[in-house]
């Protein structure tokens, strides 16, 4: 007998009360926020291979890492207390998205900017963790 216990119980549905017609929204890229940029780079460039790239922004400069199966991912130095990770959805309606996470109960950290590539915004919620919305310009 297996009696190996899940750390992940069995999926469950919750009610939210949104329509079920809406598709899943997708994460395409993941980007660390560390007090040390170059530690953070060598610690998974030996453990998982990712490659950091030095890339220089207008606003400064980020170590891109390309993580496996085509998705993306930077690592930015900043003044946070421990590191964490912020993922990017792709959304349709930038505007709109962050004014839904807002009537959510969410704060919103970074009003909907523009950048060389889309759109994005940050939001925070006390239960959920924070998530940047991510859209890209067509």
């Amino acid at each position: 007998m297996n009696r190996r216990r899940r750390w992940i119980s069995g999926p469950h549905r919750v009610n939210t009360g949104m329509s079920t017609n809406s598709r899943p929204r997708r994460v395409v890229h993941l980007e660390l926020h560390t007090p040390d940029r170059t530690a953070a780079g060598a610690f998974y460039a030996g453990l998982l291979h990712w490659q950091p790239e030095l890339i220089e922004a207008r606003c400064g400069s980020y170590l891109a890492c390309e993580l496996g199966s085509g998705l993306g991912g930077g690592i930015v130095e900043c003044g946070t207390r421990r590191p964490l990770w912020l993922p990017y959805v792709e959304v349709d309606h930038i505007e709109e998205k962050t004014e839904c996470a807002r009537q959510l109960g969410a704060r919103v950290l970074l009003e909907p900017r523009e950048g060389p590539a889309g759109w994005r915004s940050v939001v925070s919620a006390a239960e959920a963790g924070e998530i940047a919305l991510w859209q890209p310009k067509r």
